[in-house]
């Protein structure tokens, strides 16, 4: 399933980071800010237990956390959705997805996988800035799942429609969080309007 998060903080922050003059700085620091917004919203729904814990004044029953929350960011733009939900969640484990695209097939290739021992009965969040063909998120959620993983949510800043069609098709079973849907893809893969190379835009390689 779909979900737009329309929070006007999100919706402010990201129109800072589609503006071109947005430089490396303040680019990452709304990425974090965006990411922790965007997992608030994503973890109304998780679990939780009763436990017994003594304040400094009495007994008290209350709730924690039931199962444990593995982030999977696909490198290396994914990385930068880590730190935000980070902040919020400092529990979380972090697995690590390496994936390329091919400039001509546009389709994935991968050179990295490391896992925690957690991900099988984890809420495991796939991060990465950009649903734009499929082709990344789809590999990344096919690796996950050899693990044993059940509970998979991505979690993106900006799709496009073919993007999220794609996944749909290839794991109905899996939420899609998004910033924005965008218009489309172009022509060479991009998303329209977009906020260009979000790997580039983060780590100031271009």
């Amino acid at each position: 399933m779909l979900k737009v998060l329309k929070h006007p903080l999100i919706t402010h922050k990201l129109t800072q980071m589609r503006n071109k003059n947005c430089g490396t700085k303040d680019f990452r620091q709304n990425l974090d800010e965006i990411a922790g917004l965007m997992a608030y919203e994503i973890t109304r729904d998780i679990p939780l237990k009763e436990v017994e814990i003594e304040t400094p004044v009495a007994t008290c029953k209350t709730y924690e956390m039931e199962k444990e929350i593995v982030l999977v960011p696909i490198l290396r733009a994914g990385l930068g959705m880590v730190n935000g939900i980070c902040n919020l969640i400092p529990t979380v484990k972090i697995a690590h997805i390496g994936l390329y695209r091919d400039e001509e097939t546009l389709e994935p290739h991968t050179y990295f996988e490391k896992y925690p021992k957690a991900v099988k009965d984890a809420i495991v969040m796939i991060v990465d800035p950009m649903l734009a063909t499929g082709g990344s998120a789809i590999a990344a959620i096919d690796m996950v799942k050899k693990q044993g993983a059940k509970n998979i949510r991505l979690v993106c800043l900006v799709g496009a429609p073919e993007g999220v069609k794609a996944v749909e098709k290839a794991h109905p079973e899996v939420d899609i969080y998004l910033a924005s849907l965008d218009e489309k893809l172009n022509e060479h893969g991009y998303i329209i309007p977009g906020l260009g190379d979000a790997g580039d835009r983060i780590f100031g390689t271009k």
